[in-house]
């Protein structure tokens, strides 16, 4: 579907503009001032030239704060923007793919296709999102930036270097290039509009006592699923609902199955819970693979409220029907009966054919909890109330009560599965989200020479 709110007003001085929006959902937080007036902060930037330069504070180093705050310096030069990251920036970019960066997924050309690939977000993904900055877009950008990239048989995207140093190298080249300024071990503690309309940011060090206020005309929350962007988020108006983990194992208490630990099934397993397939590996503690991860990512909230606990059935030959594993078994049976000795196939009964054959199909699993050796890379949120109804808003602008403009991303309800899904998100948001803000910021600087 596809998300219209065609006429928004901002101000310019003492003109006024008009502009059309047509698209769909995101998945990162921005908030920006309709009035438009020049910049004073506290610790202004280096990037800063003069008084009436405008500045864009982006919360969070990821991809998508990195790639949105390039996209918006490309278009408005002579904006300030300023990135603030409590931690390493790029960080998830860095350890992803086991160290290789899944880029995107380059087997989804169909937006529809593509869209059923987000648990949560993939009704609103419908609408334009992708077609303006899609996997081919992605790909193309990395390349004309100096990446070479590669597709794999499953359809992931890695730089053909197969070190997500490549990519993170690119992209902070590039900041560098634009002038986008880069500040870490620091976070926005809080967040408030003005009377005027500007957002007073306090920022905070990690490691000493330091507090520093900045006025900002635009905001761009890209925390992904930390909770300094819930924070803020809800600082700003907006109701949030908590966040669940998403991409998960689980863990399993079954002795048996913990002596196959390291098998893996590298074609298809079925779920049947939600009937997820794919590929499957039985770990010393229980079940991964992408087929569970998949399975974790749509049954997020379901697996939250059952508190990890449940019975999982596997089919484990999802291509036979069972009459088919019947025959298979029993013709193992007799070809093998007499190579033997005392011919354990031929021991077997008809009726354990049958046994085995269902086991085959409806194998049932208790799952104890989820597995606790690594942190999910994404979780799961829900939808933005917004008008008084609960609909998630589009990546570009809206409006909530008294609070200025704002759009939301990555404090709401996308995550997606694996296969570089969740980074194309994390492009297409950010890229989304700084042509708005750059758009807005180069259209204010024309006004301010015209007057």
């Amino acid at each position: 579907m596809s998300f219209h709110l065609a006429r928004f007003f901002l101000q310019f001085g003492i003109s006024s503009r008009t502009a059309s929006i047509n698209s769909s959902s995101g998945y990162y937080h921005l908030l920006f001032n309709p009035n438009k007036r020049k910049f004073t902060a506290t610790a202004i930037p280096t990037a800063q030239k003069s008084s009436k330069e405008e500045l864009l504070v982006v919360v969070g180093g990821g991809a998508a704060g990195v790639y949105g705050a390039i996209r918006a310096k490309t278009l408005a030069p002579n904006l300030d923007v300023l990135v603030v990251e409590k931690g390493n920036p790029l960080s998830k970019v860095k350890i992803s793919g086991g160290g290789r960066c899944n880029v995107t997924n380059g087997h989804c050309s169909d937006i529809k296709i593509l869209a059923e690939q987000y648990p949560r977000g993939h009704r609103e993904f419908k609408g334009s999102f992708f077609e303006m900055h899609g996997p081919a877009d992605t790909m193309s950008w990395f390349t004309d930036h100096g990446v070479a990239l590669k597709i794999e048989e499953d359809g992931r995207v890695f730089p053909t270097s197969n070190s997500s140093s490549s990519v993170i190298d690119c992209l902070l080249s590039e900041a560098k290039h634009r002038g986008v300024s880069l500040q870490t071990r620091k976070v926005v503690s809080s967040a408030s509009v003005e009377a005027g309309g500007k957002f007073l940011l306090k920022l905070e060090k990690r490691t000493v006592s330091f507090v520093e206020n900045v006025k900002a005309d635009y905001l761009l929350i890209t925390s992904g699923s930390s909770q300094q962007g819930h924070s803020l988020a809800a600082q700003l108006g907006h109701s949030i609902v908590d966040p669940v983990p998403s991409l998960f194992t689980f863990k399993i208490a079954d002795s048996g199955l913990a002596e196959l630990s390291g098998v893996t099934f590298p074609k298809e397993v079925l779920i049947d819970i939600k009937f997820q397939v794919g590929p499957m590996l039985i770990t010393h503690w229980g079940l991964s693979g992408p087929v569970i991860l998949r399975l974790s990512a749509w049954g997020a909230r379901d697996l939250f409220s059952s508190g990890y606990k449940g019975t999982l059935t596997v089919d484990f030959v999802p291509d036979f029907h069972i009459e088919d594993m019947k025959s298979i078994l029993n013709r193992h049976k007799h070809k093998y009966a007499g190579l033997i000795g005392d011919a354990l196939w031929a021991s077997i009964s008809n009726n354990s054919i049958v046994s085995i054959a269902h086991l085959l199909k409806h194998c049932a699993f208790e799952v104890t909890g989820k597995g606790q050796y690594k942190d999910e890379f994404v979780t799961a949120g829900d939808l933005f109330e917004h008008n008084g109804k609960q609909e998630m808003c589009t990546p570009f602008l809206c409006r909530r009560g008294n609070v200025p403009y704002s759009q939301t991303f990555q404090v709401l309800n996308v995550d997606g599965v694996t296969g570089g899904f969740n980074f194309q998100n994390a492009w297409s948001g950010g890229y989304i989200a700084g042509t708005s803000i750059g758009e807005l910021a180069a259209e204010a600087t024309l006004e301010e020479g015209i007057l």
